[in-house]
């Protein structure tokens, strides 16, 4: 069961902050005990281990820990575990969402969480003596995690409070209202401006999967699409892919094995590490099939996030992602075959149940081109749009789309990404990103069993009661919910 922290305490967070103790490597993000404040920040030491705790706010279940919840679940490619256990995912499936519903609490006070964080690392280093350049990538690294969790947040509730500095006393909190999304969004864009003026292209060593300026400049670029801004989204993108920094993996598969983390496609990753550390990641056992024992992963699955049929419909013939994203059955322990979809993508043996190696991808490269085709179509520009499609479709021995027109384009693009990038935390935001999401669900409602007739209201979910309770002058509830 995730932990939600009490509601006044979610824009200020706790006045000692729990970070990482490690100094020196990045993916060692075990909190250290209760280091006080006052003493604290005081070197380059501590604000690396600050930072480091600002990156760990991304593995909380409220971030990407539970992401398919907001991402996956209200899209048409994957519903939850029909059982009493469950049934407030349910909600999100089939859109009867309870304002009082345990994720979108999490949603809200784990972004706060780690924004609280990242405006700590931002207001403390001023006073911090260090090299000039080291201080000023760490304000770039924590700048665009905080644009980042801003991103995930004002997608998910639309306005939201926006906060850029650190708050000691819990009672500031009350002073906050909800900032209108635009104004949300000049914050993120100002934020990935200055990250990606000051961050390396690359990294070694224990620094490999920090923040790099070909992130910033990749989740600037999905910044912009989402907003619509198709010309300077395209500008954004063209910058990426034509730094060459990143290429695709050959093989389709090595994407997903532990082996391969942080690799040349790899743009940005929650970092996760097994070992009984507290930083493995849960979702091998999480996606496994219920009650299939030690069948398909060591300990067992929860059986979440079901892919639907409609999604295996999606995959074109000969198409080998089907069969590396999900399985439709399983053999168990007992030789007997069990019809089950269930995903593939994340599969790392854990040392303990929810102790396992699968990183989670926020960026990589193929999203990043097919992005920056869609920019393109939309700019007018769909004959050099089609190389970049195409070139997704290669890798995968796919034959090339040719003759499209804007339309058409748009349609491939939105089922490319829905195959390419299935699982991975994108078909939701895709479908209202372009308008999609009321047109393809309604279709399907009979189908998903969506409970209400939907509307421009449902694009967006309910603030938490929660945050209503403790501030009602200032927080007011989203229409239609």
């Amino acid at each position: 069961m995730t932990h939600f922290m009490k509601p006044k305490y979610i824009l200020a967070g706790n006045a000692v902050l729990s970070l990482s103790a490690c100094q020196d490597k990045f993916l060692d993000l075990s909190p250290i005990a209760q280091a006080n404040s006052n003493t604290f920040y005081k070197t380059s030491s501590d604000m690396l281990i600050a930072l480091n705790g600002a990156y760990g706010a991304l593995q909380f279940g409220g971030q990407y820990g539970q992401f398919y919840i907001f991402s996956e679940v209200p899209s048409d490619d994957s519903t939850p575990i029909l059982s009493g256990s469950v049934t407030d995912q349910d909600e999100f499936d089939k859109f009867y969402l309870r304002t009082t519903n345990p994720f979108l609490a999490a949603r809200w006070s784990d972004g706060y969480r780690g924004i609280y964080r990242a405006n700590t690392v931002i207001d403390r280093i001023a006073g911090v003596t260090m090299d000039e350049t080291l201080k000023k990538r760490v304000v770039g690294e924590a700048k665009f995690l905080r644009a980042l969790m801003y991103f995930n947040l004002v997608r998910a509730f639309g306005d939201v409070p926006l906060v850029v500095k650190e708050i000691i006393d819990p009672s500031e909190g009350y002073d906050y209202g909800r900032s209108p999304v635009a104004e949300i969004y000049t914050q993120i864009t100002k934020d990935l401006t200055d990250a990606e003026g000051v961050l390396p292209e690359r990294y070694t060593g224990v620094d490999v999967g920090r923040a790099t300026r070909g992130a910033a400049k990749s989740l600037l670029g999905k910044v912009y699409m989402t907003q619509r801004k198709y010309a300077e989204g395209a500008a954004k993108l063209k910058e990426v892919v034509d730094a060459a920094t990143y290429d695709l993996l050959p093989a389709y598969g090595d994407l997903f094995k532990p082996a391969n983390k942080n690799s040349r496609e790899s743009v940005f990753e929650v970092q996760y590490k097994k070992g009984s550390l507290g930083e493995g990641s849960n979702f091998s056992n999480v996606y496994a099939p219920e009650n299939s024992g030690n069948a398909v992963i060591q300990f067992g699955g929860g059986g979440n996030n079901r892919p639907t049929l409609d999604l295996e419909n999606a995959f074109e013939a000969g198409d080998p992602r089907k069969n590396l994203s999900f399985a439709t059955s399983y053999t168990n322990t007992a030789g007997n075959k069990v019809d089950f979809y269930f995903i593939r993508k994340y599969t790392d043996v854990p040392t303990i149940s929810g102790d396992a190696e699968d990183n989670f991808y926020v960026l990589r490269y193929a999203d990043v081109l097919l992005l920056y085709a869609e920019a393109l179509n939309e700019t007018g520009k769909t004959p050099d749009a089609l190389p970049l499609l195409n070139r997704v479709r290669k890798r995968v021995n796919l034959a090339d789309k040719t003759g499209l027109n804007q339309a058409a384009m748009r349609l491939a693009l939105e089922q490319e990404r829905r195959v390419e990038l299935a699982f991975e935390g994108h078909r939701w935001y895709d479908l209202v990103r372009t308008s999609r999401a009321l047109p393809v669900l309604q279709a399907k409602a009979a189908v998903i069993g969506i409970k209400t007739s939907l509307t421009e209201n449902n694009l967006i979910f309910p603030v938490p009661q929660s945050q209503i309770d403790i501030n009602s002058d200032k927080i007011k509830q989203n229409p239609g919910y």
